[in-house]
């Protein structure tokens, strides 16, 4: 962020002379004075404020957003590469890509550093991004190291010809084996921040299977199906049975019995056909270790009791 600071010369809008003092131009003036950049003696203004002779304007423009993601020597675990795809066991706490200011340390900075190609179906901020799993979330997913097996593997999901498993310990305990969720979901309007089940025709539709695992005296580990990939989808509608997954901060209870870094959610079975040879591949990851730490004392619990 760099912040220029004038004293005005005369009466104007304060846009019209923000443009004649910088190399900015009016619209951008404008843009910024929007979002909050512009200030006239210590207040912020719009574009169209007049200012005055004596008084004390001040921008603030933010610095520059990447136009492409550059490669980081960041450790990841790839699980299976070939010419056309490569599957990635991504960590809990690592973004997929780009946005929102988070330009560094993503898996797709650490596949520029590992991989020598990335398809670029998806852009220069995202290279190799087929599907994505949530920052806190860990587990597989498959990368494109070119266009035909990009435009080739977004035809499987979009088609829901490939298959994607998750394991979640959840909060209570299910009464039921198995079923399946089936709502739209789209964004929370009481918050931006978050997504949420809405009526039938106000979202896009989400489906997700679900069957418990293994059954614990305050929770559950399920196995979730995913038929859709609506964003948050299995926290959302975990949420909507009224068993949120443990540790979400964003979904789930505000009190949580655990220390834990984010959800315990983990992509665990990824199913596709390989682009080129038409090959169905299987892959698996077991769960993290504190994932598995978490289940142990819930098992042990159980012993005792």
């Amino acid at each position: 962020m760099t912040e220029q600071t004038f004293f005005a010369d005369r009466t104007a809008r304060v846009d019209v002379f923000l443009s004649e003092v910088t190399s900015l131009t009016r619209s951008a003036v404008k843009k910024l004075a929007d979002e909050g950049h512009v200030s006239v003696n210590g207040s912020p203004a719009k574009a169209g404020f007049e200012v005055k002779n004596g008084d004390y304007v001040r921008i603030e423009v933010p610095d520059p957003v990447p136009t492409r993601a550059v490669p980081e020597d960041i450790p990841i675990e790839i699980v299976y590469e070939d010419d056309d795809i490569a599957v990635v066991n991504k960590a809990q706490g690592m973004t997929v890509h780009a946005g929102a200011g988070n330009y560094e340390g993503t898996l797709v900075n650490a596949l520029l550093y590992r991989l020598k190609n990335l398809s670029g179906v998806g852009g220069e901020l995202r290279p190799g991004i087929v599907h994505r799993i949530d920052k806190d979330t860990s587990g597989l997913l498959v990368v494109a190291k070119n266009d035909f097996a990009h435009l080739s593997l977004s035809k499987q999901i979009a088609e829901k010809e490939a298959g994607r498993e998750y394991l979640a310990l959840l909060e209570g305990v299910l009464k039921e084996d198995s079923g399946t969720v089936s709502t739209d979901i789209g964004r929370d309007p009481k918050d931006r921040l978050k997504m949420a089940v809405l009526p039938a025709g106000r979202g896009k539709s989400a489906v997700t299977d679900w069957e418990v695992v293994e059954r614990f005296r305050e929770n559950t580990l399920a196995r979730f199906t995913l038929h859709t990939g609506r964003t948050h989808q299995i926290r959302v509608h975990a949420r909507y049975m009224g068993h949120p997954v443990v540790g979400d901060k964003l979904y789930g209870f505000k009190k949580q019995r655990f220390n834990l870094e984010g959800q315990l959610l983990h992509a665990c079975r990824l199913t596709l056909t390989h682009p080129r040879t038409g090959e169905v591949m299987t892959f698996e990851a077991p769960l993290p270790d504190y994932f598995a730490h978490i289940i142990e004392i819930l098992r042990k619990e159980e012993v005792r009791s």
